[in-house]
């Protein structure tokens, strides 16, 4: 609700769910711009794991900061939808949860390599120290959502407790290594559970077509991310004079992946679908942190496929492939998931995700013949054919239009 001058406080109220051309604030692009440093830092590290031969030891710590990365950005954005009020106060509790986001990127290297989560669970508690005032301002403010608004600042409040005992078992070795991951799902099935429960009393006021822009908005950084973790390695290898066919080949190829996954999520109508089937907004919703994960993890992949052009790498082709590989076909199934949980029938037809997932996997297995760039390349191609075949007129169209004319 920008205005030309900014008052101090303003009542917070529920905004409409039809509000009128409504679309992602200034604020909320720069605090998008806190997660960048976020992503880009979890990247790079599991790409480091991924060229010394160690990624699925590093998709557990990559996939669990991660997973406090994207809920600390879906609680925000979720919350804005619904009481955006962009006063003084807010913008300042939102600075503060800006904090948090770089302090929690200040600790991923730390918990990628040695599993020390002190950095990010104090920058994660910074985050909902500010979302928690939130929700109590809306509280007192909204007498209507008065319920609502407290449950959310309750539950946050005793799963961030939660998450700081969970630290101070581990540091104290009461939580024994082989207990750590199960708690922590058990944990972050009790996060994904706390909105359900306090929407119970009342839902919130969220508006379909900016929450469908802000995740479209996330989407593309995350594009930009890969594209910026592949883009390290090819300057790495100009500057050292490694320039080569294979490095042009795979930096085309890997632009055009991108390029590929970034038009086939958004052939759906989200706002749309959103629109109708507001219920159904949780599958929607938490169906995009795999998705998303998906999308880093991709960069990642990219970034040691791009590397391996030039140098000798402690992992084989075979895996670095399929760290380029997976991730495509991970984004490929998810996104068919999420469009069919709010859309009456799915753009991309199921059929079509299950011949690409199934040609993406198989692919690498040819990469002792082929080489790492022309995998890539394939894989690119494979997506690009699942565009044209999705938007390519059908026959019964054909037809209709012709008897139209």
């Amino acid at each position: 609700m920008p205005s030309a001058g900014i008052r101090i406080r303003v009542r917070m109220s529920a905004r409409a769910i039809d509000e009128p051309h409504r679309v992602s604030s200034q604020l909320e692009l720069l605090f998008d711009l806190t997660f960048v440093v976020a992503i880009a830092a979890v990247t790079a590290q599991f790409a480091h794991g991924i060229a010394d031969g160690h990624a699925l030891a590093g998709l557990v710590p990559f996939l669990q900061v991660f997973f406090a990365i994207w809920w600390a950005w879906m609680n925000f954005t979720w919350f804005a939808s619904s009481y955006d009020t962009d006063d003084a106060a807010y913008r300042l509790l939102t600075m503060v949860q800006m904090a948090g986001v770089l302090v929690l990127a200040a600790g991923v290297p730390a918990a990628a390599d040695h599993s020390d989560y002190r950095a990010v669970t104090f920058g994660y508690l910074i985050m909902r120290i500010g979302l928690v005032a939130q929700w109590l301002r809306a509280g007192a403010d909204d007498a209507a959502s008065r319920r609502t608004a407290l449950r959310y600042a309750a539950g946050i409040s005793l799963m961030q407790a939660a998450w700081a005992l969970r630290l101070v078992l581990s540091e104290t070795g009461t939580l024994p290594p082989s207990a750590q991951l199960p708690f922590f799902a058990g944990l972050a099935a009790l996060e994904l559970a706390v909105p359900r429960w306090a929407e119970r009393t009342r839902p919130t006021n969220w508006h379909p077509h900016h929450i469908a822009e802000r995740y479209g908005l996330f989407t593309i950084i995350l594009l930009g991310e890969s594209v910026l973790a592949a883009t390290r390695s090819v300057e790495g290898a100009i500057k050292a004079d490694e320039v080569s066919g294979s490095l042009v080949l795979i930096a085309v190829s890997g632009l055009a992946l991108l390029f590929a996954l970034w038009w086939l999520y958004f052939l759906a109508p989200a706002g749309e679908g959103l629109s109708v089937r507001r219920h159904r907004s949780y599958l929607w919703g938490y169906g995009h942190y795999g998705l998303f994960a998906a999308l880093a993890a991709l960069g990642a992949g990219l970034e040691v496929a791009v590397e391996q052009t030039g140098h000798d790498l402690n992992t084989s082709p075979l895996a670095v492939c399929y760290a380029v590989a997976i991730p495509v076909g991970v984004f490929l199934v998810l996104l068919w998931m999420v469009h069919a949980s709010i859309l009456a029938r799915p753009v991309i037809h199921p059929a079509v995700t299950l011949g690409c997932v199934t040609m993406i996997l198989l692919l690498p297995l040819a990469t002792s013949r082929t080489g790492v760039p022309a995998a890539v390349a394939a894989i690119a191609v494979v997506c690009t054919l699942a565009i044209i075949v999705t938007i390519a007129p059908k026959p019964r169209a054909r037809r209709a239009a012709a008897l139209a004319e």
